[in-house]
């Protein structure tokens, strides 16, 4: 594929999600990667499971060979506009509230597993001494 590639919308190649019709996003290059997902040696599941986001870090994070990466040309079919991949999601810890609740409940699962077993013994002990004392 010489010359200009084709601009593509992050839309526009989430859409290309299974394994009948699948592209990736890596370094900003969108890739079909289609006709390759019998041949990868992870298996199709690697490939749909990095479909609708930037899989760079996904990519760099196994360590491809130089020829897996010489190999990936053959399917570049474009390149993404990056100002419509959307911000990646910050993690947000629950609030404090829910917290609080898990401990009370403990706190009270506690003290009835204390509490409980002492009855027990108490109302047995109760029952002997009257019975011992008729």
């Amino acid at each position: 594929m010489a010359g200009e590639k084709k601009v593509f919308g992050f839309e526009e190649v989430a859409k290309h999600s299974v394994a009948k019709d699948c592209w990736l996003v890596i370094d900003g290059k969108v890739y079909d990667v289609t006709p390759f997902m019998d041949e990868h040696p992870g298996g199709d599941e690697v490939l749909l499971a990095v479909t609708g986001k930037d899989a760079t870090s996904d990519f760099e994070d196994i360590g491809h060979s130089e020829s897996a990466r010489e190999m990936m040309e053959k399917y570049h079919i474009g390149v993404i506009d990056a100002s419509t991949i959307p911000v990646k999601r910050t993690f947000v810890p629950p609030q404090q509230a829910a917290q609080s609740q898990a401990k009370d409940s403990d706190l009270l699962i506690k003290i009835l597993q204390f509490l409980v077993p002492i009855m027990i013994l108490g109302l047995a002990f109760g029952i002997r001494h009257y019975t011992k004392s008729e």
